[in-house]
């Protein structure tokens, strides 16, 4: 038997089509019910439905009127606040092309997606990097909180596979990816209502992430919103230690974060009763046997986990209705088709090794990489989008998790390369060579470390300002090494594997 599981069509979508009139369907159906609580230990920020439509169709008004045409594209640059989702979901309804980043960017990383992207606005939150002569208008969040009030857009309707949003991923070759998804990426999201979720209208689904991040706003806000659930955000300034008790205070039936909070928040002491909490999810980064053990016996509610990425959300997972096998990532969601596949696409036999991937028609998979054709065509074969990661398939469709094929790091559940580090670490003029591997320091915290060769050790404070000046925070390495030598193969490829090893030798003295 090969290792391809189908688990039937995907739900169908309509021929003409908004990505944001669909997420706010519910406000016709729930117009007074809490969409949005901004949560926080003094007390929270309420947003019904038909508030949160209105403050997205006033956003998309104001957007239009700065002169702006459907498929302009509009680079994000907000911090954590209820303008990120409202502005990125205005954006969409009007029918232009947001383009949400990191906060924690620098301005050179902004350069590099202006100068790809080519948009042709700026929204920007005070403090937040971007570089002053991009040469671009720019709004900030004072302009984008006059819009709310504005009269309602109408839906710009077309083609589900018109260009919708762009986020970035990191790429192999240490450059950033645009990776361009389409409208009908949000009906593909609805495989992971049953798939992972077990969601439905009466949820109150608590998501720890910031509102700038994608992982909160897919699973923490559009989700439940298309759901016509409430979503839960904790306030700025929360920390995990708090978490608990306003998952008790707000009766939040589903947790979503990655598996780090789930380590802060059990580190943090005994947790309250949740009567109303029916289990957790998780994604971004392994999540351990161990730290999942640990929930089940302080909550008695299990974590389901989920697997995906920039270019397909998430497509395995195990639900309510199916737990994942033990040490398995569970089974592609209804309506997904995936395969394990050797190096040309063809599918291998249930239990060999292979890459993890998904059919080239799944609605979630991105259209491709903005500006870069080459490296989209790298990633298929045949029938199959390539995920870069190993996988085996079981008997049953369960899916375990082998680890990359590349050297890929995972910080905090962003993944980051290498490559891009190491070219920013070889700036320095007192580095010779550098190579950096993301580290388990222990379970479930896997920090970057950097290794290099020069003439004598460096200040790491300096390393580090060096790094910070050309890197996003959670790019930058929290140790560096100095070395003889780095460790390489019979070519004089770098062994990037080989470098936990000197680590364990070395970390010590540092």
């Amino acid at each position: 038997m090969t290792a391809i599981f189908d688990a039937g069509p995907p739900p169908p979508c309509p021929d003409r089509f908004n990505l944001a009139a669909h997420v706010l369907g519910a406000a016709a159906r729930y117009p007074d019910k809490v969409a949005l609580a901004v949560i926080g230990l003094s007390g929270s920020e309420r947003w019904s439905y038909a508030r949160l439509e209105q403050a997205v169709r006033g956003t998309a008004t104001g957007l239009l009127a700065k002169g702006l045409a459907p498929g302009d594209r509009v680079l994000m640059r907000l911090g954590n606040t209820v303008e990120f989702p409202l502005a990125y979901l205005g954006a969409i309804a009007a029918g232009l092309v947001p383009v949400p980043t990191s906060s924690q960017l620098t301005a050179p990383e902004v350069a590099g997606v202006i100068a790809t992207t080519a948009p042709r606005l700026i929204l920007r939150g005070e403090g937040i990097a971007c570089p002053e002569d991009a040469g671009l208008p720019v709004l900030d969040e004072a302009a984008l909180l006059a819009m709310r009030d504005l009269p309602p857009a109408d839906w710009h309707m077309g083609d589900p596979d018109r260009l919708a949003y762009i986020i970035y991923t990191s790429g192999t070759s240490g450059t950033p990816r645009a990776v361009c998804h389409a409208h009908r990426a949000i009906v593909a999201r609805q495989m992971m209502h049953a798939g992972w979720y077990g969601l439905t209208d009466s949820d109150r689904l608590c998501h720890a992430g910031a509102f700038n991040w994608t992982f909160t706003l897919g699973t923490g806000l559009l989700d439940p919103w298309r759901a016509g659930a409430t979503a839960l955000i904790p306030a700025p300034g929360v920390a995990p230690a708090q978490l608990p008790l306003l998952l008790k205070r707000h009766d939040a039936t589903i947790f979503a974060a990655a598996p780090g909070v789930y380590r802060k928040v059990l580190a943090a002491g005994p947790l309250p009763p949740l009567p109303r909490l029916r289990h957790g999810l998780a994604a971004g980064e392994k999540l351990s046997d161990t730290i999942r053990a640990r929930w089940q016996e302080a909550t008695g509610t299990a974590i389901h986990e989920a697997y995906g990425m920039s270019e397909c959300s998430t497509f395995i997972s195990a639900s309510p209705d199916s737990p994942a096998p033990p040490g398995t990532l569970g089974r592609p969601q209804k309506g997904r088709r995936v395969a394990i596949v050797d190096a040309e696409g063809t599918p291998v036999a249930r239990g060999a090794e292979g890459t993890i991937a998904i059919r080239r028609d799944d609605p979630g998979l991105m259209l491709g990489y903005m500006g870069a054709p080459e490296a989209t065509a790298a990633k298929f074969a045949g029938d199959w989008f390539l995920t870069g990661d190993r996988g085996a398939m079981d008997a049953t469709g369960a899916i375990t998790y082998l680890g990359r094929a590349d050297d890929m790091m995972n910080a905090g559940g962003f993944r980051v390369s290498p490559i891009e580090v190491e070219a920013a670490l070889a700036s320095h003029p007192g580095i010779r060579e550098a190579a950096v591997t993301d580290i388990e320091v222990k379970e479930d915290a896997r920090l970057v470390m950097a290794f290099y060769t020069g003439p004598e050790p460096l200040d790491p404070a300096s390393l580090d300002a060096h790094c910070r000046d050309r890197l996003a925070a959670y790019k930058c390495p929290r140790g560096f090494f100095h070395v003889e030598s780095l460790p390489t193969g019979a070519n004089g490829k770098l062994l990037r594997r080989a470098l936990r090893p000197i680590y364990e030798a070395l970390h010590g003295e540092n």
